[in-house]
């Protein structure tokens, strides 16, 4: 009976009046676009909601982390209403799991240093390596290893002068990055806000130690070989150049620590998600390149930060033709 009528009114219509019909047809097919769009902004704004709640809960990257149930859902909402927006990303913070393991890994290595404290006022005359495993035999090994590395650039006085600065960098990154190959752990190396804060205090420590070693005219090198009024163009030129050069030092540190953590925890997570046989498969094939990852990449970052204080701070000791 329905359709009847349907059918009656558009006979009427298009007898009465054929534009009539025309009109009917554009206003049918402007209310369907209207309502096509108004589907599609309505599906879209469902998307980007759906993509806030798994945000919200603490995503990363689709991986699920402790983060996830340890971190308060209240907290979590207080960084994303007053942090604003993520100066790397721009988008909105909606998930601190890596501030989290961050905390976690600097809680870690003050017990274990506080441990290793004590074991060294129990024993002040044991000058000799530790036999046994202990923090303070692992501490003992790292350093040995990296204040050798350092005394190849600064020498034995330097080096030990700016072992805390690079030994702490070293703990840091190489502890997160181990941290991540534990499931249900994220490195917080994994996270560009991290690595790229890591990669800005390089910087600044830089130029800081630069200026301290030469004063005001530290800077002089930035604008060439030849300080003349002439060669002012040139002047500029350098200047630019060198601040690209200096620029991309701390974005390269930040860039490479961050893609080859991310890569490996993303390896690690795609043999724990084939099943039996890719948790089968851990120990021998993803584990142990993950763990020669996590210690070369904060080898690299450790020598890299090395060589640029030591360019810094160079011409102190060696004259003004030594520094580049």
């Amino acid at each position: 009976m329905k359709r009847g009528w349907m059918l009656a009114a558009m006979c009427a219509a298009l007898a009465v009046a054929p534009a009539l019909a025309r009109a009917s047809e554009e206003a049918e097919a402007s209310g369907h676009g209207a309502a096509a769009v108004a589907g599609h902004e309505g599906a879209t704004e469902a998307q980007a909601a759906e993509a806030g709640e798994h945000a919200a809960k603490g995503h990363h990257g689709g991986h699920w982390s402790l983060a996830d149930v340890l971190v308060p859902q209240s907290l979590t909402d207080f960084a994303n209403e007053n942090l604003g927006e993520s100066i790397i990303a721009g988008d909105a913070v909606t998930s601190i799991s890596h501030v989290f393991f961050a905390f976690i890994v600097f809680v870690l290595i003050l017990v274990l240093m506080a441990f290793s404290a004590w074991q060294m006022k129990a024993s002040p005359d044991d000058l000799l390596p530790r036999r046994t495993f202990s923090p303070l035999a692992v501490f003992e090994v790292l350093t040995d290893a990296l204040l050798g590395l350092m005394e190849g650039l600064l020498g034995h006085e330097r080096a030990l002068y700016f072992l805390p600065l690079i030994g702490s960098f070293g703990l840091f990154i190489l502890f997160n990055n181990l941290l991540g190959l534990i499931p249900g752990f994220l490195p917080a190396t994994s996270n560009l806000n991290t690595t790229f804060a890591l990669g800005s205090v390089v910087f600044v420590a830089t130029h800081y130690f630069g200026v301290r070693a030469h004063g005001i005219s530290y800077f002089k090198h930035f604008f060439g070989p030849i300080i003349k009024w002439y060669a002012l163009p040139l002047m500029i030129l350098m200047f630019c150049i060198e601040m690209i050069s200096h620029v991309a030092r701390p974005v390269s540190l930040g860039i490479r620590l961050f893609g080859n953590m991310f890569g490996d925890h993303s390896a690690l997570a795609a043999f724990l998600g084939v099943g039996l046989f890719g948790w089968a498969l851990i120990p021998v094939i993803p584990l142990p390149l993950g763990v020669l990852v996590c210690v070369v990449q904060s080898m690299v970052f450790c020598i890299l930060s090395t060589v640029y204080i030591h360019l810094a701070t160079e011409e102190a000791e060696e004259g003004e033709g030594g520094h580049h």
